[in-house]
C-alpha cells in the first residue's frame, strides 16, 4: 500500500541531500541481492536519521535490527568523535559484508556489531545510550521499548520504524488483523498513553515514531 502519492515521494527524494557513495552502494546491492529490500531505510529516511543524530550528537547509539547496515551508517554520522553505535541483528549472514561497508565509510572503529537475540543482548550493554533505533521483529517492539526506556536519561530519543505498517494500522477493510499488525497497533497505543515520554508519529516512508523521554 502506497501511503504517500508516488509523485510527491519522487519530489521529496529529489529535494533531499544525496546519499554518500557507500550508502548508494548498499542501497543498490540490497535491491539487487536481498529478498526483502523494502526493509532498507532508504534515501529520505536515512537522511532524516542522520539529521536527528547530528542534531543531538550522541555519544552512544543503540540500533535494534542491522539488516544491510544502511541505517547504522546514517545514524553514525552524528556520533561524537569517541562515540559508539551498537547494532544488533539475529542474522549472521550479513555480518562480514556489513563490516566491510562500515570500514569503507570510515566508521569501522565506532560501530560494534552484536549477533543474537536482542532481548538477551540489550541487558548486557551497560552504556548511556542517547539514541535508540528500533527496526526489528514487530512482535517484540513493545518489549524492546520497555527494556530500553528505563535506562535512558531524560531527553534521550527513541526512533521506531514501520509504525504505519503500510497503512494496515487503520484496518480500513475490516479484515482479521494479523499478529504483526496488532503488535504495531498495541505498541503505538502504549507509547501514546505513556506519561514518561512525549512523541510524534511522522509519515516518512512507512511511519517513524520519534519518542523523547521526559
Amino acid at each position: 500500500m502506497e501511503i504517500i502519492n508516488p509523485d510527491i515521494e519522487k519530489y521529496i527524494d529529489e529535494h533531499t541531500t544525496s546519499e554518500s557513495p557507500v550508502l548508494q552502494k548498499i542501497n543498490r546491492e540490497t535491491h539487487l541481492y536481498e529478498l526483502m529490500p523494502r526493509m532498507l531505510s532508504g534515501h529520505v529516511q536515512g537522511r532524516f536519521l542522520s539529521m536527528i543524530s547530528k542534531m543531538i550528537s550522541p555519544g552512544y547509539i543503540l540500533e535494534i535490527g542491522t539488516y544491510t547496515g544502511y541505517s547504522a551508517l546514517c545514524l553514525a554520522e552524528g556520533l561524537t568523535k569517541k562515540g559508539q553505535l551498537h547494532t544488533i541483528d539475529i542474522n549472521e549472514e550479513l555480518k562480514e559484508k556489513n563490516r566491510r561497508s562500515f570500514n569503507d565509510a570510515g566508521y569501522g572503529d565506532q560501530i560494534i556489531q552484536h549477533i543474537g537475540n536482542a532481548l538477551e543482548i540489550i541487558p548486557k550493554l551497560d552504556f548511556p545510550f542517547d539514541l535508540v533505533f528500533i527496526d526489528a521483529d514487530k512482535g517484540n517492539y513493545l518489549k524492546y521499548y520497555q527494556l530500553v526506556l528505563e535506562s535512558l536519561r531524560p531527553g534521550a530519543l527513541i526512533l521506531a520504524d514501520n509504525v504505519l505498517w503500510s497503512g494496515k494500522v487503520l484496518n480500513e477493510n475490516g479484515e482479521k488483523i494479523d499478529k504483526d499488525t496488532q503488535a504495531i497497533i498495541d505498541f503505538n497505543e502504549y507509547v501514546q498513553q505513556d506519561k514518561r515520554v512525549e512523541n510524534v508519529l511522522v509519515s516518512i516512508r512507512d511511519g517513524l515514531f520519534l519518542i523523547r523521554k521526559l
